[in-house]
């Protein structure tokens, strides 16, 4: 290594090592923390029906992720290398797998959940500036099948110019990248404990309280949950332990969304500083953070508002139906405030991560050379413009929806993309923490700076659980179950079409 590469912190690949501990919580934390949080409890609460189930669903999603991360920690302390969990299936399984996660996580996993968080930013910004609509055109919808249409709205133009932001942001270098991550990550937190704050010491309300609690566990006209397959018929909540068990794993895609990308940061493992230590703990306080104020939050909107005001809160705004409970009209500003800095510092995170899988794919020969190479300031700048391109484009589909009377309607894919991403990253958090079964049994000299907490049984749980969701969600909500399922499978003729020579090391001979 120069003198100079060494004063700036950099590693011979080109890495800068700037993220510290604290850094790398941020990035856990500001990742997971979106607008899920104040929106996705009303379709949970339709779906489960009763207040304890609404927390038991926030509960089973907080166990899932905490037990994934610790078990994660493990895999993060041997092999601390850029690109994260693409590394640990390669290495645990063989680089099909690991190119097929990078393909998934390219085509809808990350870019999906980068261009559903810019649609959540647009839609929040509009409230606070009027111009920004879903129908105020810029193009107008364009027809590509019977219920999709393409079009240019101001809402979608604010989201794709968000995600053109952060990513001219990120390509001057980690940084500047960790810098937005840590003022916005810090500020949403405030937000989000404000709001918990609020919700239970003045919006506390005795006799919702009592309504809310008293039947704490009994299903109260739940939302039929209809299958895809004609063979399995309708059910809801309150039709016995099977309904129960299916409106659980329906509910958790919501959930699970909202807590997602928790793992980006071991992505981002040649820029942390002795990750065979950082990233473990950084795993294990950020999504512990974040799940205990998730709890609360849940809390709050329970003492606050009866479980029909969470049910029908318009267009499923939770967490502004809270504030303007207790804060007047000035609720619906506070909250749309607070989500769009919210989201704008979950989009960053999630940009400065995910463009270092492509880079690691690239430097194994699994993708464009381009994306392999980091530019003079240590930053996979062609991973992160290609990745701005589709998260972009991603934003520009929209569902066409007919009424009764032929009127026709246009949504956007938040929910599509959610089920897309919720299912398709269920199957790679199995493999990957099967992964840690098969390392143990294969490399069991390996070093392991830090061992997985309840080994074997902890990731047992986790594998069987989410199995069981994944299941569910392909049985009960196939038709956006399976495009995530086809996603995958169709990357393994890519990679046999594409295999390719690696992209030599920096400095080394051609």
């Amino acid at each position: 290594m120069t003198q100079a590469a060494a004063h700036a912190g950099e590693t011979p690949r080109g890495w800068v090592q700037a993220l510290g501990l604290w850094d790398a919580t941020m990035i856990v934390a500001g990742s997971m923390i979106g607008s899920g949080i104040f929106i996705v409890s009303a379709d949970i609460a339709r779906q489960v029906g009763s207040p304890g189930w609404l927390l038991a669903t926030w509960v089973i999603t907080g166990l899932l992720t905490i037990g994934a991360a610790l078990s994660y920690g493990e895999l993060a302390a041997m092999m601390p290398r850029a690109g994260g969990q693409y590394v640990y299936l390669r290495e645990a399984f063989s680089p099909l797998w690991g190119f097929l996660y990078g393909w998934a996580l390219f085509l809808v996993i990350q870019t999906g959940t980068i261009a559903a968080v810019a649609v959540g930013f647009a839609r929040y910004l509009g409230v606070l500036v009027p111009w920004i609509s879903p129908e105020a055109w810029i193009l107008r919808p364009v027809a590509i099948s019977e219920g999709y249409a393409v079009s240019l709205s101001t809402q979608q133009l604010v989201g794709v110019a968000m995600i053109v932001l952060l990513t001219a942001m990120n390509t001057r270098g980690i940084e500047l990248g960790k810098g937005i991550q840590n003022l916005f990550t810090s500020a949403k937190t405030l937000a989000l404990v404000a709001l918990i704050g609020l919700g239970l010491l003045v919006g506390w309300n005795s006799e919702v309280v009592r309504e809310n609690f008293s039947n704490f566990w009994a299903p109260r006209n739940p939302a039929p949950i209809r299958p895809d397959f004609p063979f399995f018929s309708e059910v809801t909540a309150a039709s016995g332990l099977f309904g129960l068990l299916v409106a659980l794993g329906v509910a958790q895609v919501g959930s699970l969304f909202s807590s997602d990308a928790w793992n980006n940061i071991t992505f981002t493992a040649g820029e942390v500083k002795d990750p065979r230590r950082t990233i473990p703990r950084s795993l294990a306080t950020g999504t512990i953070l974040v799940i205990a104020l998730y709890l609360l939050a849940n809390l709050a909107y329970l003492v606050t508002l009866p479980l029909g005001g969470i049910q029908n809160a318009p267009d499923d705004r939770v967490a502004t139906a809270l504030l303007e409970k207790i804060l007047g009209g000035a609720g619906a500003g506070v909250m749309a405030a607070a989500i769009v800095v919210s989201t704008f510092g979950c989009n960053n995170g999630l940009i400065l991560a995910g463009a270092r899988v492509t880079y690691a794919m690239a430097r194994d020969g699994l993708f464009f050379r381009a994306t392999g190479r980091l530019n003079e300031r240590g930053v996979p700048a062609a991973a992160l413009w290609l990745q701005c391109v589709w998260a972009s484009l991603l934003v520009l589909p929209r569902t066409r929806l007919r009424s009764a009377s032929g009127v026709e309607t246009y949504g956007n894919l938040y929910s599509t993309l959610l089920d897309y991403v919720v299912f398709a990253v269920l199957i790679f958090y199995v493999a990957t923490i099967a992964g840690l079964f098969v390392l143990r049994r294969r490399r069991p000299d390996a070093e392991r700076p830090y061992r997985a907490w309840g080994y074997p049984w902890v990731p047992a749980l986790y594998i069987v659980a989410a199995s069981a969701i994944a299941l569910v969600l392909l049985v009960f909500k196939t038709q956006t179950s399976w495009p995530g399922l086809a996603i995958v499978l169709a990357g393994v003729p890519v990679y046999f079409l594409t295999r390719g020579r690696a992209v030599p090391e920096p400095g080394s001979a051609p």
